[in-house]
């Protein structure tokens, strides 16, 4: 959905990667938890933190800090998981996504959302649904279906099949 498309207030929750103020469609948002046991899985990609079992489910965790080529995150008080559904492949998927602190929810109308900057063709913002704004603040909403590609999220989906067999022998 590009911002064109955008054409009703719209609720976002608003999370924090280092000193920037990122956003996803409340729809996408299934739950946010407090930083939990994350497990470690060998040989998977450097941005996939691990997994989680949330209430019996095993649920991959990336950390976007990663994904978005920042330094990882660390641990702290206000480290949390938002828990979202994104669309692989006309497939849903439950991904766990680290944030340095979850900020609130709040209401965006149309008029206060712009399209991504154009920055040329060797960087990508195609994940960026757009620029909200706020008073002074500048908030990059994600199309957080756009956030990894299929091939990474085909990575973490193949990930996932592995540690069921350890769920079950739990």
């Amino acid at each position: 959905m590009s911002v064109n498309e955008i054409t009703e207030t719209r609720q976002y929750l608003t999370f924090k990667l280092g000193n920037e103020v990122f956003a996803t469609d409340v729809a996408k948002v299934r739950e946010v938890l407090d930083l939990t046991t994350v497990t470690a899985i060998p040989r998977t990609p450097d941005f996939l933190a691990g997994v989680i079992n949330l209430r019996g489910s095993v649920v991959p965790v990336v950390d976007l800090r990663l994904c978005f080529e920042m330094s990882k995150t660390e641990s702290t008080r206000n480290t949390c998981i938002v828990v979202v559904e994104v669309l692989l492949e006309g497939e849903s998927t439950i991904i766990g996504a680290l944030a340095d602190s979850v900020e609130e929810v709040i209401d965006l109308e149309p008029d206060q959302i712009q399209p991504a900057p154009r920055i040329g063709t060797q960087i990508r913002t195609d994940f960026i649904k757009g620029m909200g704004k706020r008073d002074t603040q500048f908030i990059m909403i994600l199309d957080i279906d756009r956030v990894f590609s299929a091939e990474e999220l085909s990575t973490v989906r193949t990930q996932d099949s592995v540690p069921m067999a350890m769920e079950v022998a739990a």
